[in-house]
């Protein structure tokens, strides 16, 4: 019987990233949009989770779990120009601090999630992508899918960027 590939995503961040991802993933999944872990952007950052929804719509969600890497992150902002909604997730432990304007501008969401569930606390402002965009990055997300399911056929596909 064959086995399933591991997943590539948070392999190399701390187990609490994989659980906090799992349970926005279920809530995504609640809210009819479908996410893609570690979606490089063509500005060189890469997103921890990039969903879409029925409509086209992009909402991307950066994880943190720990608080020097939630205070330290000052490239929040280079995410912005490839999604229509922006949103921290964070385990409940780092929720508290998320409270605090500096890290919790008035554009970007927040959810706070554990390895079975998560929930909004605050909703993203939507800005919607410009319609060239859109386009583009509708594009570069249905390659990229595509081509991770083809690697879980044929591994030797590989990850292009």
């Amino acid at each position: 019987m064959a086995t399933q590939p591991e997943s590539l995503c948070f392999s190399n961040a701390p187990p609490i990233a994989s659980e906090v991802a799992r349970g926005v993933t279920r809530l995504l999944c609640r809210q009819d949009l479908f996410a893609v872990c570690e979606m490089p952007l063509p500005n060189g950052r890469r997103a921890d989770l990039m969903a879409i929804d029925g409509k086209g719509s992009f909402t991307i969600v950066e994880i943190k779990v720990a608080k020097a890497d939630l205070v330290n992150d000052m490239k929040w902002q280079d995410y912005l120009d490839y999604c229509d909604r922006f949103f921290w997730a964070v385990p409940p432990h780092l929720a508290r601090i998320l409270e605090e304007e500096r890290f919790l501008p008035g554009e970007a969401g927040l959810i706070v999630a554990d390895r079975y569930d998560a929930a909004v606390v605050r909703e993203a402002v939507h800005r919607p992508l410009p319609p060239a965009r859109r386009k583009a990055e509708l594009l570069r997300f249905a390659r990229r899918s595509a081509r991770r399911l083809a690697a879980q056929v044929d591994p030797s596909l590989g990850e292009a960027s």
